[in-house]
C-alpha cells in the first residue's frame, strides 16, 4: 500500500507546484503590465497623430472579412452586412522594452485610451452615425497596435434588376479616413481581397469574390489626394425560390391560353377562361414590382409577365371574333369561295377539322357532301322556280284532262244535270291549286331551312378550323418564349 500510494503523492505534489508557479507568473506579469500602463499613459493624448515627424503619413493597414450578408433590399439599393474590421498602425509613444518588463510583449487595453483612424465607410446608406465598438486592442512592446471591431454596416448599392431573378450583383464598401488626407494616413490593403474565410453561406446569394483596390482621389474642395480602399462584394442571385414560386406559375398559367381555343364554343366559358388566366397574371405582376425598384430597366421575369399577358389579350380577342363567326345564324353572307378554298379544303385537312361523321379516310365522301351542300345553296331558288312552274303546268293539264273526261262523261249520261256537275267540277280543281300551292310553299321552307342550315355548318366548321390553328400558333409562342427566358438564366 505505500508503495503504490508513493506515484500518486508525486503527482500531486508536483501539480500543486506548477499551480503555484503559474500564479506567481501571472501575479509578476500583472504588476509589471500594472506599471508599464501608469509609465506609458502617464502624459499620453489620444488626440493627437501618434508620429514623430508630422510631415511623414502614418500607414494604417485595412483588413475586412466579410462574415454574413443579412440583407439585400432591392427596391431601397441597401445592402446590410455584418463584417469584421481590422486596422494596425504604429503609435511612436507606446513602446518599450520587453525585457525591462519581465518578457512583457503586448497589453490589451480599451480602445478609446488610443489615437483610433478615423476610417469610415463612405458610401454608409445608415441614419445611426453611432461612434464605432469600443472593443479593446492590442498593443505590442514595438509601438504597433491591432484594433479588431465588428460592424453592421448598411451601404448604398445600385441593384441592375434587368435580368432578375437570374442577375448579378455588384456592390462596393469605400473605406476611407474622414478628416486626413494621403499625406497624413495613408491606408494600405493587407489582403488584395476581403477574407471570406469565415463566411456563412446565406440562403439567396452566392459569393463569387470580394476584390479590393485602393483608390487615389482629389476632391474639388482641396488640393491634397485623398486615399480609400474600395472592396467590391460579387454576388450572384440563387433563383431556385424565384423559379418554383413566380416562374414556373406563371409557365404553367401561360399554357392554359392556347387551350382556351380548344375549348368548344357552345361550352360558354371561353371568355371566361381567358380573363380568368389575365387575372391571375396580373397577381403575380403586382408581386415582382413590389419587390423591385421604380426603374426604367423591366427585370427580365417582368417581361416575359407582360409578354405573356400581351399573349392572353390577343387570344381573348381572337376568341370573340371567331364565338362570332361560329355563331352566324341565316341572316349572315355565306362562306367566301377564297375561305372554302383555303380553309375548309386545305387547313382543315392539316389540322385535322372534321364534321360528325367524318374522319381522315373518307375525303371523297366529304368533298362530294360539301359539293353538293354549294350546288343546293348556289342553284335553289332557279330550281324552286322552275320546278314550280313546271308542277304546275303539268298539274294544271292533268286537272284540264280529267276534267273534260268529266263533263264529257256527264253529258253522255245525263243533259238534266249538266250546269250542276260542272260547277262542281270548276269548285273542286280551285280547291286542288290552293292545295298544290300550299304544298309548293312548305316544300320552299323546308328547302330554305336546309340550305340555312348548311350555311351555317360551314361558318362553325370555319370557326373550328380558326381555332385549331390559332391554338397550335399561341403553343408555338408560349414555348419560344419559355425557352427564350430558360437560355437568359443559363
Amino acid at each position: 500500500m505505500k508503495r503504490n500510494s508513493l506515484p500518486f503523492c508525486c503527482v500531486s505534489l508536483w501539480l500543486v507546484f506548477t499551480a503555484v508557479i503559474l500564479r506567481g507568473v501571472e501575479s509578476a506579469q500583472g504588476k509589471y503590465a500594472q506599471m508599464l500602463f501608469s509609465e506609458l499613459f502617464g502624459d499620453y493624448s489620444n488626440a493627437l497623430r501618434p508620429v514623430e515627424d508630422t510631415d511623414k503619413a502614418l500607414n494604417v493597414t485595412l483588413q475586412i472579412t466579410l462574415s454574413q450578408i443579412k440583407d439585400m433590399d432591392e427596391r431601397n439599393q441597401i445592402l446590410t452586412a455584418y463584417l469584421w474590421i481590422r486596422q494596425s498602425w504604429y503609435d511612436a509613444y507606446l513602446k518599450w522594452d520587453k525585457d525591462e518588463y519581465d518578457g512583457l510583449d503586448s497589453i490589451r487595453i480599451p480602445s478609446n485610451l488610443v489615437w483610433r483612424p478615423d476610417i469610415v465607410l463612405y458610401n454608409k446608406a445608415d441614419d445611426d452615425f453611432s461612434e464605432p465598438v469600443n472593443t479593446n486592442v492590442v498593443l505590442r512592446y514595438d509601438g504597433k497596435i491591432t484594433w479588431d471591431a465588428p460592424a453592421i454596416t448598411k451601404s448604398s448599392c445600385v441593384v441592375d434588376v434587368s435580368y432578375f431573378p437570374f442577375d448579378d450583383q455588384q456592390c462596393n464598401l469605400t473605406f476611407g479616413s474622414w478628416t486626413y488626407n494621403g499625406n497624413q494616413v495613408d491606408i494600405i490593403n493587407a489582403l488584395d481581397s476581403g477574407d471570406l474565410s469565415d463566411f456563412i453561406e446565406d440562403v439567396e446569394w452566392e459569393i463569387h469574390g470580394m476584390p479590393a483596390v485602393k483608390n487615389v482621389i482629389t476632391y474639388g474642395c482641396c488640393s491634397e489626394p485623398y486615399p480609400d480602399i474600395t472592396f467590391t462584394l460579387i454576388l450572384k442571385r440563387r433563383s431556385s425560390f424565384y423559379i418554383f414560386n413566380l416562374l414556373l406559375p406563371c409557365v404553367l398559367i401561360s399554357f392554359l391560353a392556347p387551350l382556351g381555343f380548344y375549348l368548344p364554343a357552345d361550352s360558354g366559358e371561353k371568355v371566361s377562361l381567358g380573363v380568368t388566366v389575365l387575372l391571375a397574371l396580373t397577381v403575380f405582376q403586382l408581386m415582382v414590382a413590389e419587390s423591385m425598384p421604380p426603374s426604367e430597366n423591366v427585370p427580365l421575369i417582368g417581361k416575359y409577365y407582360i409578354a405573356t399577358m400581351t399573349m392572353i389579350t390577343a387570344s381573348t380577342a381572337l376568341t370573340i371574333i371567331i364565338m362570332n363567326i361560329h355563331h352566324c345564324g341565316t341572316e349572315a353572307q355565306p362562306v367566301p369561295q377564297w375561305a372554302r378554298v383555303v380553309i375548309l379544303d386545305y387547313m382543315s385537312k392539316i389540322f385535322f377539322v372534321y364534321d360528325v361523321g367524318e374522319n381522315c379516310t373518307s375525303p371523297q365522301r366529304v368533298k362530294a357532301q360539301e359539293h353538293k351542300l354549294r350546288k343546293d345553296f348556289k342553284y335553289q331558288k332557279k330550281q324552286d322556280r322552275h320546278e314550280g312552274v313546271t308542277s304546275q303546268l303539268s298539274r294544271n293539264r292533268n286537272n284540264d284532262s280529267d276534267l273534260k273526261k268529266k263533263l264529257n262523261g256527264h253529258l253522255n249520261n245525263s243533259n238534266g244535270i249538266q250546269c250542276e256537275n260542272a260547277k262542281d267540277a270548276v269548285n273542286c280543281c280551285s280547291c286542288y291549286k290552293v292545295l298544290i300551292k300550299n304544298i309548293e310553299y312548305i316544300a320552299n321552307c323546308v328547302r330554305d331551312h336546309k340550305a340555312n342550315r348548311a350555311k351555317g355548318i360551314e361558318w362553325k366548321k370555319v370557326a373550328k378550323v380558326m381555332d385549331r390553328f390559332f391554338m397550335w400558333i399561341f403553343f408555338i409562342m408560349v414555348f419560344f418564349m419559355s425557352f427564350l427566358i430558360i437560355g437568359k438564366a443559363i
